[in-house]
């Protein structure tokens, strides 16, 4: 049964059990409902994974979700815990009160936990936490401005988790918006030739390098072998990155048709199905299994023995997926005894960037985490508007913007900023909000070639890779970049106003 708490406007009362500390009170291990005997506006929710919907809705609104794609919603989301009925996400939500305050709840530790909100009749409203797996680590029940519960909350997970270990990015180039899977030895070695002396520090290929995904080989198109790259990178003076996604396998791979016991299987024994890109299915490694920890291990000390000192880590929810397994454990501590394995095989020093991740599991283990869908040279276009995972501009600063909070637990990264017009639908005023949200986040990235700019674009880039300004929140969605007010409100705004726009096909909110 859940613990009942009760929130009289004021504080918690008959609070017997509980341990007050700053901004709210900590609360024992198990379920937790909270009943809220005050006037509360908004829920805020938190996705599972980097490409999940987050943000604030009204509590009379329907919920944020990926609505209508159910093989979406397996690649983006926690599909085995959606609730189109409910307000909900995972580790942690919050409530808006009328005066402005806001109430959070979240989990401490591991467990797939999941965070809700729902009208209790005309006048009240709960807020309620449950998990899968009770790792005994309990709650933090928060209560007063946003930025600061948030805040005291993102500390209490570090003291439990811990922090980064690698030395943080400043700047970052990366093939992929520009080339996605056309990249060859020949084309890298001219774009990276081509930055000449700007002031970046990571250069990262992305997906096109390897023969195929799953089997972390190079092909044909890279003659003279990665390590030739990453030293290529490096002579430049940047770190040598690199993409791959070492916990999932497409079909044709070797590693899915040599070794089909090495997959996460289904209730009927096939292997599971773990979500679809590259015009197919792929499926989840076991990590459970000796051997393929031991592939794993020796998948990451190739790679990093290439070179590279910067790994994207893609796809990395799927070793969190609900399946049968070896072991039966926990699915979130499988994935953090797979992440602890890829740390311990690249060292402390080697930056781990996460993509798809669960993001409560990646602190203490990951250095920087995607925060929100794939950016695209298009702001926005139909797609967008029912699945905000889908990629797009509008998309990436809607749910980036949300958590912003997690920067005092890794870096966060919104994805690359724009400075080019070719190719592009984007408007100099979208181009300049997401370079707003890069700047903002503490993660410069781009993937624009130097060779593609007019001589103002260049200098535009170089001047957001160049300079490093002072920010300053100022609450709301607002902050000070440099004495200069950035505004994401409008964009957060849009997104929240689209999706209201499809309510006539959604199940109403409880």
């Amino acid at each position: 049964m859940p613990r009942p708490l009760r929130f009289d406007g004021t504080t918690i009362a008959d609070a017997d059990g509980i341990d007050a500390t700053a901004l709210g009170w900590v609360v024992g291990p198990g379920p937790v409902t909270v009943a809220l005997d005050a006037d509360v506006t908004d829920f805020h929710r938190q996705g599972w994974t980097s490409w999940s919907p987050s943000g604030w809705a009204a509590l009379d609104e329907s919920p944020v979700r990926i609505w209508g794609d159910d093989e979406r919603r397996q690649t983006a989301d926690d599909a085995a815990n959606d609730t189109p009925d409910r307000h909900e996400g995972n580790g942690v939500g919050a409530v808006r009160l009328a005066d402005g305050r806001v109430l959070l709840l979240g989990a401490l530790g591991l467990g797939t936990p999941r965070v809700g909100a729902s009208r209790v009749g005309a006048s009240h409203a709960e807020l309620s936490g449950t998990v899968e797996h009770d790792d005994g680590s309990g709650w933090f029940l928060g209560l007063g401005p946003e930025d600061a519960v948030f805040a005291r909350y993102a500390g209490l997970l570090r003291e439990r988790l811990g922090t980064p270990t690698a030395p943080p990015v400043s700047t970052l180039w990366c093939s992929w918006y520009s080339y996605f899977e056309d990249i060859d030895e020949q084309l890298v070695t001219t774009a990276v030739d081509d930055l000449g002396t700007l002031p970046i520090d990571v250069v990262q290929l992305d997906d096109g390098w390897e023969t195929i995904v799953g089997d972390w080989v190079p092909n044909a198109k890279f003659p003279s072998g990665m390590d030739a790259i990453a030293a290529r990178i490096a002579a430049r003076g940047s770190r040598p990155g690199l993409w791959l996604a070492p916990l999932i396998c497409l079909p044709g791979s070797t590693t899915a048709t040599e070794h089909p016991e090495w997959l996460v299987q289904d209730p009927d024994g096939g292997p599971l199905v773990a979500g679809h890109n590259w015009d197919s299915h792929y499926f989840a490694l076991d990590t459970t299994r000796p051997d393929v920890q031991e592939h794993l291990d020796t998948v990451i000390r190739r790679v990093v023995g290439w070179g590279f000192r910067y790994l994207k880590l893609d796809f990395m929810y799927a070793g969190a997926l609900r399946g049968v397994r070896h072991q039966d454990l926990p699915r979130e501590r499988v994935w953090r005894d797979a992440v602890e394995l890829i740390r311990a095989a690249a060292g402390p020093d080697v930056y781990l960037l996460g993509c798809g991740v669960p993001m409560l599991p990646s602190v203490g283990l990951l250095d920087g985490v995607r925060v929100g869908p794939d950016t695209a040279s298009d702001w926005t276009y139909p797609a967008c508007v029912a699945d905000p995972s889908h990629e797009g501009g509008l998309n990436g600063v809607a749910a980036s913007v949300p958590r912003l909070w997690m920067r005092d637990l890794y870096q966060v990264d919104p994805d690359v900023a724009y400075f080019r017009s070719r190719e592009t639908t984007l408007t100099p005023e979208q181009r300049q909000t997401i370079a707003d949200l890069a700047v903002v986040s503490g993660f410069r990235s781009t993937s624009d070639p130097v060779a593609w700019l007019e001589d103002p674009e260049r200098e535009a880039m170089a001047r957001f890779l160049r300079e490093d300004p002072v920010v300053q929140p100022l609450g709301d969605d607002r902050f000070l970049v440099d004495g200069r007010t950035v505004d994401f409100g409008p964009a957060v705004r849009e997104a929240r106003a689209g999706r209201e726009q499809l309510t006539e096909t959604r199940s109403p909110a409880v």
